[in-house]
């Protein structure tokens, strides 16, 4: 793990020559980049970490991993040009994992960006781009004032793939697989049972494999898709240390969190111990901690994670902070 130097890294990856290239040097393929643009999890926005958000930079593209609050500003401040961006890829529609969308696709319409975004998501996202979508006609009707001006189609050079989980895809130049978790437990007299996945992907590039847990409790499903990965970047919750964050009262629920809620934090994520026992099982190459769930816990805590997650695996962990590069 390295701290990202935006400007270089940026070059490196996407291609820019150095000026003294030698001619007789061998063909290398670029290094691909994993980028931590947000590693705060939950709804409620956090002082010193930007909302789930990541950038996955391979040779010659750019992808969004989960889209949270803020990406596209954290895309500037990582140095990566907006322009660039060729598609996205959403884990799940809770609304830190989306909250971002609806500015990446105004501001590319805004700036008129020329390429075709294509937006990969569970059941679901299709409608969220719709209607994203429907909120740019305003301002894209009401244009730069000047009478005369021509009114462009916001939804113009804008793609949805839907996935259910167990799909296979080759996008740019890598292999994705995707699997539905365990993020969702909706049983089947639920109206929601069937029309709505959270999905972890992996992603085959050339120079090595990546799983993303995206939100999710234990799963089978991902310790397969998972195996012999090179990177892990799981999700990890600190529950005791969340509700002592969240005190005696909390806004809508003066006794306290709901019980509906206390359920989700309980059994839809995982804890630094289970993320042990995942890349153990996956004999992973390397970890890195992101969407932290965790209160105002701070780096003091950092040391139990790592020595939780320790107890079952002996690799590299990380506890990523924003704009952290892999």
């Amino acid at each position: 793990m390295h701290k990202f130097l935006a400007v270089m890294a940026a070059g490196a990856v996407l291609g820019l020559q150095p000026v003294a290239a030698q001619e007789a040097a061998p063909a290398v393929t670029p290094a691909s980049q994993w980028i931590t643009l947000g590693t705060h999890g939950g709804p409620v926005p956090h002082p010193d970490r930007a909302e789930p958000a990541n950038l996955l930079l391979t040779s010659n593209e750019v992808y969004l991993v989960d889209v949270g609050d803020g990406a596209a500003n954290q895309m500037a401040r990582a140095g990566v040009p907006l322009a660039r961006l060729s598609g996205v890829f959403i884990s799940h529609l809770h609304f830190d994992h989306t909250g971002g969308l609806g500015a990446v696709l105004g501001l590319r319409f805004q700036t008129e960006a020329q390429n075709t975004l294509t937006i990969y998501g569970p059941p679901g996202t299709r409608q969220l781009v719709d209607g994203l979508i429907a909120s740019m006609r305003p301002g894209g009707e009401a244009g730069y004032g000047v009478p005369g001006e021509a009114v462009h189609d916001p939804a113009a050079g804008i793609a949805v793939v839907e996935w259910r989980g167990g799909e296979t895809a080759v996008v740019g130049g890598m292999t994705v697989r995707n699997v539905e978790n365990t993020h969702y437990s909706f049983t089947a007299d639920s109206p929601q049972y069937g029309r709505y996945a959270s999905l972890s992907f992996r992603f085959d590039l050339p120079d090595r494999s990546i799983l993303y847990t995206g939100d999710t409790a234990p799963s089978a499903a991902v310790d397969q898709l998972g195996q012999g990965a090179d990177l892990l970047v799981a999700e990890m919750i600190d529950l005791d240390g969340l509700l002592s964050a969240m005190g005696p009262t909390r806004g809508d629920s003066p006794g306290g969190p709901p019980s509906i809620l206390l359920e989700h934090l309980r059994t839809h994520h995982i804890t630094p111990a289970q993320i042990g026992e995942m890349a153990a099982f996956m004999e992973v190459g390397e970890v890195v901690v992101t969407h932290l769930v965790i209160g105002n816990a701070g780096r003091e805590a950092w040391r139990r994670y790592e020595a939780e997650i320790g107890e079952h695996y002996d690799g590299v962990v990380t506890i990523a902070q924003d704009l952290d590069g892999f």
